[in-house]
């Protein structure tokens, strides 16, 4: 018996509809998150207690070294929590870029050998990045309180927004490093770099007003819509503003500069899918 096929869409085998396929293989991305995850920490004693142990290090040496030692703690109320928001954007920022460069070389067998849509691999990352994000999240959160922290529906509105654009951002240019990882290794050094200089491009350290009277109008306007630095000063808002004893100046065109900010990132990440996909060809040949 013969079967209409008219009203059936045809695809070219191995080729995927990219991001748009994720949601029809979310059993196998669960599946990649877990691999990851016991792959990280094989062997390892404390396991996810690195996840605060890091953190928690990092933050003691850079509010010893900007808090105290070049006196940011005058200046800034409740600096420690203010100094942690802002960390904990960039860490998510850096560990979402650091993973989705080595996701597809990291998987080289796979994707060699099995079809799946490539885009599996960074965002299993992302997703790994979010697992010790939280964490570190908890840990500021007791920080708060510590402070006082009394937040509104916009405290935590301005959260889940900082959190989506960190997200969006970084994988969008992380889909870029990724492909270009694998015809060029050197892209997982370029990623670091990037790493390295993001904590100071944005106003983790330091306020943002310290900036704005201190370079060009137009450099000042790139450093504002610079996602990260919308990202940070949302956190910010969400759990250093509603402490106790801080009077939060939030910039007038802080509105522009989320709505720029966020153009940003899908445009971003409209380019990084196109480039994955143009490279994407390539990968099983060269790995």
């Amino acid at each position: 018996m013969s079967r209409d096929t008219t009203a059936v869409t045809l695809r070219h085998p191995g080729h995927s509809r990219g991001l748009f396929d994720i949601p029809r293989w979310f059993f196998l991305l669960k599946l990649l998150v877990r691999k990851e995850i016991r792959v990280r920490y094989r062997g390892s004693v404390l396991g996810m207690l690195w996840t605060y142990v890091k953190p928690a290090t990092q933050l003691v040496v850079y509010y010893v070294a900007m808090g105290r030692f070049l006196r940011l703690n005058d200046r800034v109320d409740n600096y420690v929590v203010y100094l942690f928001s802002g960390i904990v954007v960039i860490n998510l920022f850096n560990e979402i870029l650091r993973n989705t460069t080595a996701s597809i070389v990291g998987n080289a067998p796979l994707v060699g050998k099995v079809y799946l849509p490539r885009e599996l691999f960074p965002v299993a990352s992302v997703w790994v990045a979010f697992v010790h994000f939280l964490p570190q999240v908890a840990v500021l959160l007791v920080g708060a309180l510590v402070f006082g922290w009394r937040p509104g529906p916009m405290n935590i509105l301005a959260f889940v927004a900082g959190v989506l654009v960190v997200a969006v951002f970084s994988l969008g240019i992380g889909l870029m490093f990724a492909a270009w990882n694998v015809l060029f290794r050197d892209a997982e050094n370029f990623a670091d770099l990037i790493g390295m200089v993001s904590i100071w491009l944005s106003p983790i350290f330091y306020k943002w007003d310290m900036v704005a009277g201190a370079v060009p109008a137009w450099i000042w306007a790139i450093y504002a819509c610079n996602p990260l630095s919308v990202a940070a000063e949302l956190f910010h808002y969400a759990f250093w503003a509603p402490t106790r004893g801080v009077v939060a100046d939030v910039p007038t065109q802080f509105g522009i500069w989320a709505a720029v900010a966020s153009a940003v990132c899908i445009i971003v990440l409209v380019l990084g899918q196109m480039v994955f996909r143009h490279h994407e060809v390539r990968f099983a040949e060269e790995l």
